[in-house]
C-alpha cells in the first residue's frame, strides 16, 4: 500500500483553507455583507436650446417619507431599487400596487455656451397625482394628495420651470389612486421618461406633443362634431313639431358624445372622479336615445310590453349608471372606502352592462316585421357597436386578475390614416351613426309625406264641410232661430240642415241634425251622404218618420260597424210640427224634454220602422235641440256636464252659441251642435243666427 508523507496532507490543507479566504481575509480584514448599490448619475454637459431625456435608470422605493427629497437622503440604502421612467412601475415588477412611491436622479448639468442658464422639466404623463422637488424644494406638483387626493382625467404634458439648477438630485413624489374594475395592474408612476432642457426648447416640445396629439385626433374631432350638429338640428326639427318624437331620440343619443367630448376627450383640466361622475350617466343617455330610435326605426313602439320594458330598463340603467359615477366622489385614499367602492363599481357596471345587450333583443323582435333595407341596416349597426361596448367593457372588468387580452386586442387599432387610428368600435359607431342619420331622414321624409296626405285629406273634408254646414241659414217664417257648431278636431261628424220645402208643403220647413260616430274624413263623407239624400228625400218624402225609413235604408252595409242618429222634425207656417228620432237625444221644449218614440239609429238595421210625435206651437214656445257632444263634455276631472246640468242651462233659455260655449268651458270632449227655434207672433220679423268659429277660421 502505498503510503504519502505526513508533510502531503498537511500542505493539501493549508492551500484549500487560502483558496476559501477572501482578499480581505488574507488581508486580515471582514468582508460586508452585501455590496452597496450605487445610486444612477445623468450628466448631461452643453445642454443649450434643445432638450435630453432623463432616461436610463432611477431609484426608487414604495411607501412614503418627505425625508427622501433632500439630496443628503441615501438612496442606496435597504428598500431602494432601480427602474426605469419610460414605463409605469407596473410593467417594471410592481404590478397592481396602489398608494405612494417615490423615484430619484442625480444629475450633473452644464449649459452651452450662449445658451439661457435656465433650465425647465416636462413631464408627458405620470399616474396619478405627483410632486417634483429640486434638492429638497417643492417645484411644482399636478394634483393632490391625499387626505383631499385629487387628479387629471386627461393628464397633458406638463412643464415645470427649475431655474438655474446644476448639480443635484430630482426627487418626484408620486401616489397612484386605487384601480378601478375596468384598470389593469400595469399602471403607476412614470409612463415615459421626463425632458429637461432651456425653457425655450421644453415650451418647443410641449407644442410639438400637443399638435401631435391633435394631429392624431382629426377623425374623432369631426366624428363628434357631426354627432353636435345632428344634436342641434334634432333638437330644432323636434321643437317644431313635437309629435316627431323620433327626432328628440336622435338628439339624445347624438348629443351623448358631444358632452363626452366636452368632459374627457379635449384635455380639460377636469378632476377624474368629476368627470368619471359625469360621463356613466351620459353614456347611459346615449344607450337609452338609441334604444328609442330603434323601437320606432323597427316598428316596435306598436308593442307596449316593449315600450313599457323599455322604460323601465332606461331607469334601471340611468339609475345604476348615476350611482356608479357617484361612488367616484367617495375618498379613495381610505382603504376600507377603496375596497366598497371596487366592489360597487364592479356590481354596478356589470348591470349597466348587461343592459347594453338590448338592441340585439330589439333587433330579435323585429326579425318578424317587414322592414326596408335602411332600418335593417341600423338594427345591424346598432347590434354590433352595442355588442362591441359590451365584449370590450366586460373584458377589461377584473383583467388585473384575469389578464385576458381579448379586451386589450378590441381597443387596438385596426390601421392608421394620417396618425388617426381606427379601432373596432370607431368603426362601427361611425357606421351606426350614418345608418340613423338616412334612416331617420327617410323616416322623416315618409312622415312627412305621409302627412301631407293627410293634411291634404282633413282640407278636403273641411271644404266638403264647408258646403254641408252652410254659412247662412234660410229663414224660418214665423220662427226666430240661432245655431251654433263646434267640432271637437278639425273635422267633426255633427250635421244639421234647414231644408225650406215646394209643392203642396210649400210654407213649411224641414230641419235635419244628427251624430254621425267617428271623426275625421270618414264621418265627413258619411254627412256628405246623409245630406244630399236629405236634400233629395225631402221632395219625395216630407214626412220624418218616412226620410228616416231612406236615410237608414240608404246608409245600411255602409258605416263599417258605426252608426248614425239623427232628429227630423218638419215645422209648418201655422205652428204644427211633427218630429222623428232615430236615437237622438230628445229635444227641449220650454225647459223640458218631450217625449219620443224610440228608435234605433240610422244604419244599424236596414228594415228599422221610426214613429213620429206631433205638437203645436203657441207663441213664446222654444225648442232646443242638441247632439250629445253637450252632455257629454267632459271636465278635467272627469266628470261629465250631465242632464242636471242640461237643466239648469237651459232654464236661462241661452241662445246656440251661449249653449255651446258653456259646454265649452265645462270641457268638450265631442263635436256640439245646438239649434233653438223660438215661436214668434204675427207681424214680427224671422231672424237666424249662426256660429261656427271653425268654419270662419277655415
Amino acid at each position: 500500500m502505498l503510503r504519502l508523507p505526513l508533510r502531503f496532507p498537511i500542505c493539501a490543507g493549508l492551500i484549500f483553507a487560502a483558496l476559501s479566504l477572501s482578499p480581505s481575509e488574507l488581508a486580515g480584514q471582514s468582508a460586508p455583507s452585501a455590496p452597496e448599490l450605487k445610486a444612477p448619475e445623468l450628466r448631461i454637459d452643453g445642454l443649450g436650446k434643445g432638450t435630453a431625456p432623463i432616461d436610463g435608470a432611477w431609484q426608487f422605493h414604495l411607501g412614503d417619507n418627505l425625508a427622501w427629497a433632500q439630496p443628503a437622503t441615501s438612496d442606496t440604502a435597504a428598500g431602494w431599487e432601480q427602474i426605469g421612467a419610460d414605463k409605469t412601475w407596473g410593467a417594471q415588477g410592481h404590478p397592481a400596487y396602489t398608494g405612494y412611491a417615490w423615484y430619484r436622479k442625480h444629475l450633473h448639468l452644464t449649459a452651452a455656451s450662449g445658451a439661457s442658464p435656465d433650465f425647465a422639466l416636462l413631464i408627458q404623463r405620470i399616474d396619478n397625482a405627483y410632486e417634483i422637488y429640486w434638492n429638497g424644494q417643492l417645484v411644482g406638483h399636478n394634483g393632490t394628495m391625499p387626505p383631499d387626493p385629487s387628479w387629471l382625467w386627461a393628464q397633458s404634458p406638463q412643464t415645470f420651470g427649475l431655474g438655474p439648477v446644476r448639480d443635484g438630485v430630482l426627487a418626484v413624489r408620486v401616489w397612484k389612486a386605487p384601480l378601478s374594475s375596468f384598470d389593469p395592474d400595469t399602471l403607476g408612476g412614470f409612463n415615459a421618461a421626463p425632458l429637461i432642457g432651456s425653457s425655450q426648447g421644453i415650451a418647443d416640445r410641449q407644442a410639438s406633443l400637443n399638435y401631435t396629439w391633435l394631429r392624431s385626433r382629426q377623425y374623432y374631432f369631426a366624428l363628434q362634431s357631426l354627432h353636435a350638429l345632428v344634436m342641434v338640428l334634432g333638437l330644432f326639427a323636434w321643437l317644431r313639431n313635437r309629435s316627431q318624437r323620433i327626432l328628440l331620440w336622435v338628439a339624445l343619443f347624438s348629443g351623448a358624445p358631444a358632452i363626452l367630448t366636452l368632459f374627457v376627450g379635449m384635455h380639460l383640466p377636469f378632476s377624474y372622479t368629476f368627470a368619471l361622475g359625469v360621463i356613466q350617466p351620459v353614456f347611459s343617455m346615449q344607450d337609452i336615445g338609441l334604444w328609442f330610435l330603434l323601437l320606432y326605426l323597427l316598428r316596435l313602439d306598436e308593442n307596449p310590453r316593449l315600450v313599457r320594458a323599455t322604460r323601465i330598463l332606461a331607469i334601471v340603467s340611468l339609475m345604476a349608471t348615476c350611482l356608479d359615477g357617484a361612488i367616484t366622489f367617495l375618498d379613495w385614499s381610505i382603504p376600507w372606502v377603496a375596497s366598497w367602492v371596487q366592489a360597487a363599481d364592479g356590481i354596478l357596471t356589470a348591470i349597466f352592462t348587461l343592459a347594453e345587450i338590448f338592441p340585439v333583443v330589439q333587433f330579435a323582435m323585429a326579425l318578424r316585421k317587414r322592414l326596408d333595407s335602411t332600418r335593417w341596416l341600423v338594427a345591424i349597426c346598432a347590434c354590433l357597436t352595442e355588442l362591441m361596448a359590451v365584449a370590450r367593457i366586460a373584458l377589461a372588468q377584473g383583467n388585473r386578475y384575469t389578464h385576458w387580452t381579448i379586451g386589450v386586442t378590441l381597443s387596438q387599432p385596426l390601421f392608421t390614416i394620417n396618425g388617426n387610428a381606427f379601432t373596432p368600435q370607431d368603426i362601427t359607431s361611425t357606421l351606426l351613426l350614418l345608418a340613423i342619420i338616412y334612416a331617420v331622414y327617410r323616416y322623416v321624409r315618409d312622415a312627412a309625406s305621409r302627412q301631407a296626405v293627410l293634411e291634404q285629406e282633413f282640407k278636403s273634408a273641411r271644404e266638403l264641410q264647408q258646403v254641408l254646414i252652410p254659412e247662412t241659414l234660410p229663414e224660418l217664417p214665423g220662427f226666430a232661430v240661432t245655431s251654433a257648431y263646434r267640432p271637437a278636431q278639425e273635422v267633426g261628424g255633427d250635421f244639421f240642415q234647414i231644408i225650406p220645402l215646394e209643392g203642396e208643403h210649400a210654407g213649411s220647413t224641414l230641419i235635419l241634425l244628427g251624430d254621425v260616430s267617428g271623426k275625421g274624413l270618414r264621418a265627413a263623407m258619411t254627412v256628405s251622404l246623409i245630406v244630399g239624400a236629405a236634400r233629395t228625400l225631402a221632395k219625395f218624402a216630407p214626412r220624418p218618420a218616412d226620410l228616416l225609413a231612406e236615410l237608414n235604408t240608404r246608409l245600411a252595409g255602409r258605416q263599417e260597424g258605426g252608426f248614425t242618429t239623427c232628429l227630423a222634425m218638419r215645422l209648418d207656417a201655422d205652428g204644427h210640427c211633427t218630429i222623428a228620432s232615430a236615437g237622438h237625444p230628445a229635444p227641449f221644449l220650454n225647459h223640458h224634454e218631450i217625449d219620443l218614440p224610440g228608435a234605433l239609429p240610422l244604419g244599424v238595421v236596414p228594415t228599422a220602422n221610426y214613429k213620429e210625435a206631433e205638437l203645436d206651437l203657441k207663441e213664446g214656445d222654444r225648442f232646443a235641440l242638441y247632439t250629445d257632444g253637450l252632455l257629454e263634455a267632459r271636465n278635467a276631472s272627469g266628470e261629465i256636464f250631465s242632464f242636471e246640468r242640461l237643466d239648469a242651462l237651459f232654464a236661462t233659455s241661452p241662445s246656440a252659441a251661449q249653449a255651446t260655449d258653456a259646454a265649452v268651458d265645462f270641457g268638450q270632449d265631442d263635436d256640439i251642435t245646438v239649434l233653438t227655434l223660438t215661436r214668434l207672433g204675427r207681424g214680427v220679423q224671422s231672424t237666424t243666427q249662426f256660429t261656427a268659429p271653425h268654419l270662419v277660421s277655415v
